[in-house]
């Protein structure tokens, strides 16, 4: 096996996905955003659609250095290590979806609205079980049946879904899975059904994990293929190449069953690998074989503390969402609010929709500030 230099390429590309999730996570108003950084709303893709999966990858990618010292088996150290994780990031996704408005409430509505309607699945639990699962499979198994596996994943998830109702929002199996098993209190009411009305539907849902399963397996096949490969141009082309034939096949499998982040498709695990791998060989290029590292330094230190910053930020937007106050000789408003009509729409010349860039903009270079304190004093917390 190779021995490999720590890649500038990989902790940009890290950096990068943190701060582009955090840019579409936090605009100063859900009803003005440029379309590029929405989601599609049901079949297709944006830009905002790479993050997510692009997380996984990179999670999967930071699997195959860190389980070396497991000599990649599944003994009791690195069993112990994977289940600590897992509760912890599962956790704290828990302890997140229970913050919410509880202004006018009493004690016993506040506790009763809160367990009533606590969602359970949610973006940090979907990554605490992608961990968990793939760790499992790529330690127990060697890769060539780990690799069977990902695909009986992906075509049986195929089959499943085309034999039960389709790809519809309403009818789709993904959807009658969550509301049987958590119910409609504890699941995600944003999208809309074909009439427009609001409808229980998560996309960080119990079935459509599995195939998100598989998007970690990848980015930790592409880990491995950095670590076995000593030559840096050769790991360009063989993750160029591979990239090139994952967005090939998820393209055409698109046709047959629609490229679709909420139900987390087959062709959306392989369409989105293809373009995780073609970003990485190119950073890769660019920067490490290349030597373009003069402006990579930002990026770098964003992602020195990717999950405790993503953690981090999310609160933050909760409570300056939720908590209210009551300016001089105005009425009660959100702290987001205020800011945002007070601050950032006269910065945008009153342009709504300029105004809610600059301030997604805003929450990028605090919180990048905030993990530039860190990276300066060596502090690296890791969950």
């Amino acid at each position: 096996m190779a021995e490999t230099k720590r890649l500038v390429a990989l902790d940009v590309f890290r950096g990068a996905t943190i701060a582009l999730m955090i840019l579409v996570n936090n605009p100063g108003s859900w009803g003005a955003i440029y379309p590029p950084l929405k989601h599609a709303a049901w079949h297709g893709w944006t830009p905002t659609d790479f993050v997510f999966p692009f997380f996984l990858f990179i999670v999967g990618v930071a699997m195959a250095f860190a389980f070396q010292k497991y000599d990649y088996r599944l003994n009791r150290p690195a069993l112990m290590k994977i289940i600590k994780r897992t509760l912890i990031i599962y956790g704290l996704g828990l302890l997140l979806n229970l913050i919410r408005p509880v202004a006018g409430e009493s004690f016993g509505e506040v506790l009763g609205n809160l367990f009533g309607s606590w969602r359970l699945v949610g973006v940090l639990q979907r990554i605490a079980l992608c961990y968990f699962f793939a760790s499992i499979l790529v330690l127990k198994f060697n890769r060539k049946t780990v690799a069977w596996i990902a695909a009986a994943i992906l075509l049986g998830y195929w089959i499943l879904l085309a034999s039960t109702g389709g790809y519809g929002i309403e009818d789709v199996l993904v959807r009658k899975i969550d509301l049987a098993i958590l119910g409609d209190g504890h699941v995600y009411h944003g999208y809309r059904d074909s009439a427009g009305r609001a409808i229980a539907f998560d996309p960080e849902g119990l079935l459509s994990t599995l195939p998100a399963i598989v998007t970690t397996i990848l980015g930790f096949f592409a880990g491995m293929l950095i670590r076995e490969t000593g030559d840096k141009k050769q790991l360009v082309k063989k993750m160029l190449i591979q990239g090139a034939a994952l967005l090939l096949l998820g393209g055409l499998w698109g046709l047959f069953f629609p490229i679709n982040k909420p139900i987390w498709s087959s062709s959306y695990v392989v369409f989105m690998g293809g373009w995780a791998l073609v970003f990485l060989g190119l950073s890769i290029l660019l920067i490490d074989v290349l030597g373009w590292k003069g402006a990579t330094e930002p990026l770098v230190v964003f992602g020195s503390n990717p999950l405790f910053i993503f953690v981090l930020s999310g609160l933050f937007a909760k409570l300056i969402s939720y908590i209210r106050f009551i300016p001089m000789g105005e009425s009660t408003v959100g702290i987001k609010t205020w800011i945002f009509e007070k601050v950032f729409m006269p910065l945008a010349n009153y342009s709504r929709i300029d105004a809610s860039l600059l301030f997604a903009v805003s929450f990028i270079v605090l919180f990048w500030a905030i993990s530039l304190l860190l990276y300066r004093k060596k502090i690296f917390i890791k969950i």
